[in-house]
């Protein structure tokens, strides 16, 4: 009865077509959405930054957004990029490729920390940080876990599931490293 209700209201194909998609009948093409091949993610100091501590900070911050990120799209990353803006207008990039491909932080975190102690700043000021996540790629055409018998890794990869699921719950930084969470001064 609503059917033909329906049918008479809109009439003719428009009529039709609705009937065909509340039956599930759709002839449209699907699209695919393709994923990104890279992700992004800068911090910017208030001011020029020379403090170890903070700029390490800052950096675990970037890891695990990114290893959020791209956890959340299913993806792995095969390398980093790091680009240190500096005061004066410097900037200082570094590219390293990934030992294996991986979304996890502590991966993105090891390799960060590597990129920026290739760069061997003494005294630098530093003005903004920005970590690329590269040449991504599903995270079921990457490699399997390796087992490993490091259990303190085990129980951080574990983990990781879990904090993920608290920040997508409530709210984005709820839970994660304490050593991300930059000091006030």
């Amino acid at each position: 009865m609503e059917e033909t209700v329906v049918c008479r209201i809109l009439g003719g194909k428009a009529g039709r077509t609705l009937r065909a998609r509340a039956r599930g009948i759709d002839p449209r093409m699907v699209a695919v959405q393709k994923m990104p091949e890279s992700t992004t993610e800068s911090f910017a100091f208030d001011r020029d930054v020379y403090d170890p501590v903070l700029v390490r900070a800052a950096l675990l911050d970037l890891a695990v957004t990114l290893g959020d990120r791209i956890r959340g799209r299913r993806q792995i990353a095969c390398g980093l990029t790091l680009v240190v803006h500096l005061a004066g207008e410097g900037t200082a990039e570094r590219t390293k490729r990934l030992p294996q491909p991986s979304a996890h932080t502590e991966d993105l975190r090891v390799g960060t920390l590597r990129l920026l102690g290739a760069m061997a700043f003494q005294r630098a000021r530093i003005r903004r940080l920005t970590l690329a996540a590269e040449d991504l790629h599903p995270a079921d055409e990457g490699p399997g876990t390796q087992l490993s018998l490091d259990h303190a890794r085990e129980a951080r990869l574990r983990l990781e599931p879990v904090i993920d699921k608290l920040n997508a719950r409530y709210g984005h930084r709820v839970a994660g490293p304490a050593a991300a969470y930059r000091r006030a001064s």
